[in-house]
């Protein structure tokens, strides 16, 4: 089973109330068993809601939305849910979770690469906090451009 970012498959769950469907995710998802998720909406978070992105502070990294408010507890939540949910679907048909396929740059999904926490679209080396929990889980995650780039992997 794979874990598979919604707004790829055409929900309406991004920050500015839209999606990012991608044809290729779509059909990707027709031939694999999948689990759509949203931590961010998982977390609590409304939709639309004020764009977020990672930030360091004190040495530590922090979710901050553009207004400045702290919401890396709704992302931490919604990550947990989300992995936590996942698992119990994939147990439930008898499936391992053999990856996922995330939201390129988002503050949970981003695989990679991330906004640098300015708001000024400048990228920097990063994962977003639920791609960092399946590392750390050892679920391999990339986003949709790899199937885009490289059909299936």
């Amino acid at each position: 089973m794979y874990i598979i970012s919604k707004c790829l498959l055409g929900e309406n769950c991004k920050y500015n109330g839209g999606n990012n469907r991608s044809e290729d995710v779509v059909k990707f998802s027709h031939e694999h068993s999948y689990f759509g998720v949203c931590p961010e909406c998982a977390g609590g978070l409304p939709t639309p809601r004020v764009p977020a992105e990672i930030v360091e502070q004190n040495g530590e990294c922090r979710v901050v939305n553009r207004n400045g408010v702290d919401v890396t507890a709704e992302y931490v939540r919604g990550a947990a849910i989300c992995f936590r949910d996942a698992q119990k679907a994939a147990e439930q048909m008898g499936e391992a979770l053999e990856g996922a396929i995330l939201q390129a740059r988002s503050p949970s999904c981003g695989v990679g690469q991330i906004y640098n926490g300015h708001f000024d679209g400048t990228l920097i080396p990063g994962d977003g906090i639920f791609a960092r929990l399946l590392r750390e889980n050892e679920i391999p995650a990339g986003t949709e451009n790899v199937i885009r780039e490289n059909g299936e992997q």
